[in-house]
């Protein structure tokens, strides 16, 4: 095996390498598979490589997909290694100065990938496998995973793109489901270039502590980003045969090469001592604690334990128990190979939790018997120190129950004292280490004399309101040590335990009445609890009812506010201050009245001032059968009435469906400031036929009542308009005959031009 890594490195220092700048990487491909695992990945002799194969790779015949690349004096993390691409290997040398899209769309993808991805259409696969069995129970390769998908300036659309890359390892010669190294620490998430990549551009970060960085021009590779220098580990079996196979492919296309960089000399075959033990993952041991390291291996014949770098001296036993924090490693000769199997683990020690010792609390005792109701979580702050690093308090009766965590209180908000007055309460950091504290309960006996009352006004008489509860903190505290504060509760029992806290606007929920609860405290001490009174008070408004009061122009009237009120005030100028006031002006004239609690109200009394009506003229239309009405026209600042017979009086002043005839009008003011009336007017109607023969029943035509107009003409026309007839107001009528003959039944027209100058047209008929 040495004189194969002699003659690699012969020929690799003789054969021209592909670029000749020192800031970037250098890619050969002259090395087969067998020579870039056994002597480039694998340079540990605790581990037998064999079946190594490269497949699925592509050559286009200026370039393999894979090949051995050096750091050649540039700033790339990894100096030696293999590299597994997407594209041609060469085309990873540096600058940075395009986007690399090499492989054609008929090579294929690898279903083992995306199986594990579970994710399609992978294509460009290059894949690397080799079966090794290794002499320790744990290995471990660095990788370092870049790709041109990481964009300095992509759209939003393209940042889902992500190429996949999978390390995938089983035993040997079996059908056990592959487990896929290439995750991001801690946890499986496979990384890939979604999964990891930082802030800067419009797709999200993700795990970006694992992101080393987008790549400018003049950098070692030709690609736009890479991760960290990552490793990919697992547990195996010692001297037992696994397979694992190395994937890297494009996603969806052919387009944005990616590749793996796998670190020269890194697969590594090791001793699990166990995780490291650090603060920062909440392992860390605690101060007085220890931790044995057992590196026992049945093919083990030797053993040196180191400390920092630095042998621990005559510590060649398998087993180390550490006392101290430090880097701990381990080698381990193996007799059958003669080979040296290391381990590492570092161990930290977190410091005991700090915690404010002894600690007391101070809570109020209603009936004064010694056994009350504490909130202990009232004191978790103040045990912690205000420490927000540290874990919850528990809280138990006994130092060997805190000690042996058994029998927690399991009501600490609600905890009763007995016979004992004092507790523990234990505390633990993120990484388990435990503290103690005592904690001594006292029950206060101070006594608070104040009977705080808040009285409010309600002017809805529901008897609720909202009160401000803070305006009663200096009646209760009045005469108490400063530095005081005060706490609202429904119940004596919620003030005790401290639950249910009322907000400082409090909107009575019992009408008129209702006691609630102050706890007076000192930071978590109860001083005291005294109940707080709020009276909700009222004045009744059934005395207060607005008034409308009218008077006769040129007349006073009193106006008087309700009795048995200690306060009046009338918005007149000047303001007047008795329970009546006289008035002659009309307008708004509003009492404001106080009572004994304070509370106050108002009445307004509006008053009007009426003047006697004035006649001006009455619409009259008539001539309409039942259709005839009569409108009154008036003028006056007043309430008036208006009748057509004086008896039957109404508001309005507009008379329908009135029958033909004489009327009288009346108008009163209701306030009895003066009236109208008797004005007499007419309502006439013609009727529309008559029938003369001679039975003395409707023999002559003529208009009811004319003969109250006796100034009044009607003529009579027949249809081609000659004039038949014509009669005065006081006239008899028409009696259906011309010349003393009698004309014929048909229609007939009238003009009738009444003595009120008015002229009224129509027509009748004549029956026989």
């Amino acid at each position: 095996m040495n004189w194969v890594r002699c003659l690699f490195y012969t020929l690799l220092l003789t054969i021209p390498v592909l670029t000749a700048n020192a800031q970037y990487i250098t890619v050969s491909e002259n090395q087969t598979p067998q020579q870039l695992v056994e002597n480039v990945l694998v340079t540990n002799a605790c581990a037998n490589v064999s079946s190594i194969t490269v497949s699925n790779s592509w050559n286009s015949g200026s370039g393999n997909s894979f090949g051995y690349f050096s750091a050649n004096g540039s700033s790339f993390p990894f100096n030696e290694g293999i590299i597994l691409s997407t594209g041609k290997a060469i085309s990873a040398i540096g600058p940075n100065a395009d986007i690399l899209s090499e492989g054609p769309s008929s090579w294929p993808g690898d279903t083992d990938l995306e199986q594990a991805l579970n994710v399609n259409n992978s294509i460009n696969a290059t894949v690397l496998e080799f079966d090794f069995l290794p002499l320790g129970n744990k290995i471990s390769f660095d990788y370092i995973f870049a790709s041109e998908q990481y964009l300095t300036n992509p759209s939003q659309n393209q940042c889902s793109y992500t190429d996949g890359f999978v390390f995938l390892l089983r035993k040997a010669n079996t059908n056990d489901a592959y487990q896929n190294l290439a995750v991001i620490p801690n946890t499986n998430i496979p990384v890939k270039v979604n999964t990891v990549r930082g802030p800067g551009t419009v797709c999200p970060a993700a795990n970006a502590q694992y992101f080393a960085g987008f790549n400018g021009y003049e950098h070692p590779t030709n690609y736009n980003g890479q991760t960290v220098a990552l490793t990919a580990e697992a547990t195996v079996e010692p001297n037992q045969l696994y397979h694992i196979k190395l994937v890297v492919a494009d996603q969806g296309n052919n387009l944005y090469d990616s590749a793996i960089f796998l670190g020269g000399g890194s697969f590594k075959i090791e001793k699990d001592l166990g995780p490291d033990r650090l603060i920062a993952t909440g392992n860390a041991l605690c101060s007085g604690e220890s931790l044995q390291l057992d590196a026992s291996d049945p093919a083990g014949t030797a053993y040196k334990w180191f400390l920092n770098g630095n042998e621990i001296s005559g510590e060649t036993n398998p087993v180390y128990n550490v006392t101290s924090p430090g880097d701990y490693s381990v080698e381990i000769t193996l007799n059958a190979s003669a080979c040296v199997s290391t381990g590492e683990i570092t161990v930290e020690f977190a410091p005991l939790p700090i915690l404010n010792d002894p600690a007391l609390l101070l809570q109020c005792d209603v009936n004064n018997d010694g056994i009350t109701t504490f909130n202990l979580t009232s004191l978790d702050d103040i045990i912690r120190n205000n420490d927000p690093n540290l874990g919850p308090v528990s809280y138990f009766l006994t130092m060997t129950d805190a000690q042996n965590n058994a029998n927690p209180i399991a009501n600490p908000e609600s905890f009763t004292n007995t016979a004992s007055s004092q507790l523990v309460a234990a505390v633990s950091n993120p990484s388990g280490c435990r503290s103690y504290a005592t904690v001594n309960l006292q029950v206060a006996n101070n006594t608070i004399t104040a009977q705080p009352q808040l009285s409010i006004c309600d002017n809805d008489n529901d008897g609720l309101a909202s009160f401000s509860l803070s305006d009663a903190d200096s009646l209760i505290t009045n005469g108490l040590p400063a530095g005081l504060s005060v706490q609202y509760f429904l119940s004596s029992s919620d003030a005790v335990n401290q639950i249910n806290p009322l907000s400082q606007s409090f909107n009575n929920t019992m009408p008129f009445l209702q006691t609630i609860y102050a706890r007076v405290v000192n930071g978590t001490d109860c001083f005291g609890i005294v109940p707080v009174d709020l009276r909700v008070n009222v004045i009744s408004t059934s005395a207060l009812n607005d008034e409308t009061i009218s008077i006769c122009e040129g007349t006073a009237v009193q106006l008087t506010a309700p009795g048995g009120f200690t306060d009046y005030s009338w918005n007149t100028t000047p303001n007047q201050v008795t329970t009546s006031i006289i008035v002659t002006d009309p307008g708004v004239y509003t009492v404001e009245v106080t009572d004994g609690n304070g509370c106050t109200a108002s009445k307004s009394f509006t008053v009007t001032v009426s003047e006697p009506p004035t006649f001006i003229s009455a619409d009259i239309s008539d001539f309409a059968g039942f259709g005839n009405s009569v409108l009154i026209n008036y003028s006056g600042n007043g309430l008036y009435e208006f009748s057509l017979d004086g008896n039957f009086y109404q508001t309005d002043p507009y008379f329908t469906g009135l029958r033909p005839g004489e009327y009288f009008i009346y108008i009163r003011d209701t306030n009895n400031c003066g009236n109208i009336g008797p004005i007499a007017i007419y309502v006439l109607d013609t009727p529309a036929y008559f029938t003369p023969n001679g039975d003395g029943r409707n023999d002559v035509w003529f208009i009811p009542y004319l003969q109250l107009l006796p100034e009044s003409r009607v003529t009579i026309y027949d249809r081609f308009g000659k004039l038949l007839y014509g009669f005065g107001g006081d006239g008899n009528g028409w009696n259906g005959k011309l010349n003393g003959q009698e004309l014929p039944a048909t229609d007939y027209w009238f003009v009738a031009e009444l003595s009120d100058g008015r002229t009224i047209k129509g027509h009748f008929a004549l029956k026989r």
